[in-house]
Protein backbone atom coordinates (compact mmCIF):
# COMPACT_ATOMS: atom_id res chain seq x y z
CA UNK A 1 0.00 0.00 0.00
CA UNK A 2 2.79 2.44 0.95
CA UNK A 3 4.60 1.69 -2.31
CA UNK A 4 1.46 2.53 -4.31
CA UNK A 5 1.02 5.83 -2.47
CA UNK A 6 4.71 6.68 -2.92
CA UNK A 7 4.48 5.87 -6.63
CA UNK A 8 1.37 8.02 -7.01
CA UNK A 9 3.06 10.90 -5.17
CA UNK A 10 6.12 10.62 -7.42
CA UNK A 11 3.95 10.63 -10.54
CA UNK A 12 2.07 13.61 -9.17
CA UNK A 13 5.27 15.55 -8.53
CA UNK A 14 6.64 14.84 -11.99
CA UNK A 15 3.49 15.45 -14.05
CA UNK A 16 1.12 17.95 -12.40
CA UNK A 17 -0.56 21.52 -12.18
CA UNK A 18 -3.36 23.66 -10.58
CA UNK A 19 -5.21 26.95 -10.17
CA UNK A 20 -2.56 28.62 -8.03
CA UNK A 21 0.82 30.30 -8.19
CA UNK A 22 3.88 28.28 -7.23
CA UNK A 23 4.28 27.59 -3.54
CA UNK A 24 0.62 28.29 -2.90
CA UNK A 25 -1.96 26.19 -1.06
CA UNK A 26 -5.54 25.99 -2.29
CA UNK A 27 -8.67 24.21 -1.12
CA UNK A 28 -12.19 23.83 -2.36
CA UNK A 29 -15.39 21.89 -2.70
CA UNK A 30 -17.47 20.54 -5.55
CA UNK A 31 -20.77 18.90 -6.36
CA UNK A 32 -21.53 16.59 -9.22
CA UNK A 33 -23.07 13.47 -10.61
CA UNK A 34 -21.69 9.95 -10.92
CA UNK A 35 -22.59 7.12 -13.28
CA UNK A 36 -21.63 3.63 -12.16
CA UNK A 37 -21.65 0.86 -14.77
CA UNK A 38 -24.41 -1.66 -14.10
CA UNK A 39 -26.56 0.84 -12.16
CA UNK A 40 -29.32 2.50 -14.16
CA UNK A 41 -29.39 5.85 -12.35
CA UNK A 42 -26.89 8.64 -11.96
CA UNK A 43 -26.30 9.78 -8.41
CA UNK A 44 -25.45 13.21 -7.02
CA UNK A 45 -22.28 13.54 -4.99
CA UNK A 46 -19.98 16.03 -3.35
CA UNK A 47 -16.31 16.42 -2.58
CA UNK A 48 -13.58 18.46 -0.93
CA UNK A 49 -9.98 18.90 -2.02
CA UNK A 50 -6.74 20.56 -1.00
CA UNK A 51 -3.72 21.16 -3.18
CA UNK A 52 -0.25 22.62 -3.32
CA UNK A 53 0.94 24.41 -6.46
CA UNK A 54 4.57 23.54 -7.08
CA UNK A 55 4.68 25.93 -10.05
CA UNK A 56 1.97 28.05 -11.71
CA UNK A 57 1.07 25.02 -13.87
CA UNK A 58 1.96 22.03 -11.69
CA UNK A 59 0.27 20.96 -8.43
CA UNK A 60 -0.41 18.01 -6.17
CA UNK A 61 -3.99 17.57 -4.99
CA UNK A 62 -5.63 15.32 -2.41
CA UNK A 63 -9.37 14.84 -2.28
CA UNK A 64 -12.34 13.08 -0.76
CA UNK A 65 -15.53 12.56 -2.73
CA UNK A 66 -18.85 10.89 -1.96
CA UNK A 67 -19.50 9.51 -5.42
CA UNK A 68 -22.83 7.84 -4.79
CA UNK A 69 -25.44 7.25 -2.12
CA UNK A 70 -28.08 5.02 -3.69
CA UNK A 71 -31.33 3.87 -2.09
CA UNK A 72 -32.25 0.62 -3.83
CA UNK A 73 -35.47 -1.37 -3.98
CA UNK A 74 -35.81 -4.67 -5.83
CA UNK A 75 -38.72 -7.09 -5.54
CA UNK A 76 -39.92 -5.31 -2.40
CA UNK A 77 -36.54 -5.50 -0.65
CA UNK A 78 -34.82 -2.25 0.37
CA UNK A 79 -31.11 -1.66 0.17
CA UNK A 80 -28.45 1.00 -0.07
CA UNK A 81 -25.09 1.53 -1.75
CA UNK A 82 -22.55 4.24 -0.92
CA UNK A 83 -19.29 4.79 -2.76
CA UNK A 84 -16.51 7.07 -1.48
CA UNK A 85 -13.23 8.05 -3.13
CA UNK A 86 -9.97 9.31 -1.69
CA UNK A 87 -7.33 10.39 -4.16
CA UNK A 88 -3.86 11.85 -4.59
CA UNK A 89 -3.29 13.36 -8.01
CA UNK A 90 -1.02 15.45 -10.08
CA UNK A 91 -2.84 18.24 -11.89
CA UNK A 92 -1.31 19.95 -14.94
CA UNK A 93 -2.87 23.25 -16.00
CA UNK A 94 -2.62 25.00 -19.36
CA UNK A 95 -3.60 28.69 -19.13
CA UNK A 96 -5.54 29.85 -22.20
CA UNK A 97 -5.98 33.47 -21.05
CA UNK A 98 -5.55 35.49 -17.85
CA UNK A 99 -8.66 33.86 -16.38
CA UNK A 100 -9.45 30.71 -18.38
CA UNK A 101 -7.51 27.41 -18.28
CA UNK A 102 -7.80 23.71 -19.05
CA UNK A 103 -6.32 20.98 -16.87
CA UNK A 104 -5.64 17.28 -16.71
CA UNK A 105 -5.38 14.96 -13.73
CA UNK A 106 -3.50 11.70 -13.17
CA UNK A 107 -3.06 9.95 -9.85
CA UNK A 108 -4.00 7.30 -7.33
CA UNK A 109 -7.55 6.59 -6.19
CA UNK A 110 -9.05 4.34 -3.56
CA UNK A 111 -12.76 3.61 -3.81
CA UNK A 112 -14.73 2.17 -0.91
CA UNK A 113 -18.20 0.78 -1.49
CA UNK A 114 -20.61 -0.18 1.28
CA UNK A 115 -23.83 -2.02 0.52
CA UNK A 116 -26.72 -3.35 2.53
CA UNK A 117 -29.59 -5.29 1.07
CA UNK A 118 -32.31 -7.35 2.68
CA UNK A 119 -30.70 -7.49 6.12
CA UNK A 120 -27.18 -8.32 4.95
CA UNK A 121 -24.32 -5.93 4.32
CA UNK A 122 -20.81 -5.84 2.97
CA UNK A 123 -18.05 -3.58 1.79
CA UNK A 124 -15.30 -3.62 -0.79
CA UNK A 125 -12.45 -1.37 -1.87
CA UNK A 126 -10.59 -0.88 -5.11
CA UNK A 127 -7.25 0.85 -5.69
CA UNK A 128 -6.21 2.19 -9.04
CA UNK A 129 -5.57 5.16 -11.25
CA UNK A 130 -7.74 8.24 -11.41
CA UNK A 131 -7.66 10.56 -14.40
CA UNK A 132 -9.69 13.47 -15.64
CA UNK A 133 -9.89 16.65 -17.69
CA UNK A 134 -11.48 19.95 -16.89
CA UNK A 135 -11.75 23.70 -17.36
CA UNK A 136 -11.15 26.47 -14.85
CA UNK A 137 -12.04 30.13 -14.59
CA UNK A 138 -10.37 32.55 -12.14
CA UNK A 139 -12.81 35.17 -10.85
CA UNK A 140 -10.03 36.84 -8.85
CA UNK A 141 -6.47 36.03 -7.80
CA UNK A 142 -7.87 33.99 -4.88
CA UNK A 143 -11.16 32.49 -6.15
CA UNK A 144 -11.68 30.17 -9.13
CA UNK A 145 -14.33 27.81 -10.43
CA UNK A 146 -13.82 24.54 -12.23
CA UNK A 147 -15.71 21.81 -14.04
CA UNK A 148 -14.20 18.36 -14.44
CA UNK A 149 -14.96 15.01 -16.02
CA UNK A 150 -13.21 12.39 -13.91
CA UNK A 151 -12.74 8.63 -14.16
CA UNK A 152 -12.14 7.42 -10.58
CA UNK A 153 -12.33 3.75 -11.59
CA UNK A 154 -12.90 1.61 -14.66
CA UNK A 155 -16.63 1.36 -13.87
CA UNK A 156 -17.40 4.88 -12.59
CA UNK A 157 -17.45 8.30 -14.27
CA UNK A 158 -18.17 11.58 -12.51
CA UNK A 159 -18.80 15.15 -13.62
CA UNK A 160 -18.17 17.80 -10.97
CA UNK A 161 -18.43 21.58 -10.67
CA UNK A 162 -16.66 23.35 -7.84
CA UNK A 163 -14.90 26.35 -6.43
CA UNK A 164 -11.33 26.72 -5.14
CA UNK A 165 -9.82 29.27 -2.77
CA UNK A 166 -6.10 30.13 -2.70
CA UNK A 167 -4.31 30.93 0.55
Amino acid sequence: MFKKIALAATIAILSTGAFAADGQIYAGADIGTTKIDGVNDRENGYGVFVGYAITPTIAIEAGFRRLADYDLRTNGVNGSLTMDQISLSGVATLPLSNNFSVFGRLGYSQLKAKASFGGSSGSDSDNGAVYGVGVGYAFSPTVSARAELQKPSSDATSFNVGVAFKF
